[in-house]
């Protein structure tokens, strides 16, 4: 478990986490609606040098950018709870890019088989606290490095 209490904490803990990932990953985000799921992302987005303004792409589901290094897709599954269509999400996760995608138990049917889970709880107005659980080899490495950090 990974202790937030500012913005400036979940800065660094978005850098790390960067810092950690290669092309293709895929980091599914999990909380409450207000937990940050999308400050995290924005965050994630810019460390991958995404220059354009990246906000909730909650009515097109999917917005990808351009960073510096890899694109960055960014899914927000929220209104494709109780639907079974597919998007084409199997294009997203075999790109070479870092694709994060926000209340992804809507689309678990099309998720990949490795993953890295990131739960966001909150504890108060500023504090939260970030579960981490890792599905694969490369995921069990992030895992170690960011609680260990």
């Amino acid at each position: 478990m990974i202790k937030i209490n500012n913005l400036d904490d979940l800065q660094q803990f978005a850098v790390k986490l960067t810092s950690l990932l290669t092309s293709g990953d895929v980091i599914l985000l999990e909380g409450d609606l207000g937990a940050g799921k999308t400050t995290l992302s924005q965050m994630v987005g810019r460390a991958l040098g995404v220059k354009r303004t990246i906000n909730s792409p909650t009515f097109n589901i999917i917005k990808s950018y351009q960073g510096s290094q890899l694109a960055f897709h960014h899914m927000d599954c929220y209104r494709l709870e109780d639907s079974d269509e597919d998007l084409g999400f199997d294009e997203y996760f075999e790109d070479d890019a870092i694709t994060m995608i926000e209340w992804s138990q809507f689309i678990e049917a099309y998720l990949p088989s490795h993953f890295l889970r990131l739960t966001i709880h909150v504890i108060d107005e500023n504090t939260r606290t970030i579960d981490i659980d890792a599905a694969g080899v490369h995921f069990e490495q992030v895992k170690e490095a960011l609680e260990h950090d």
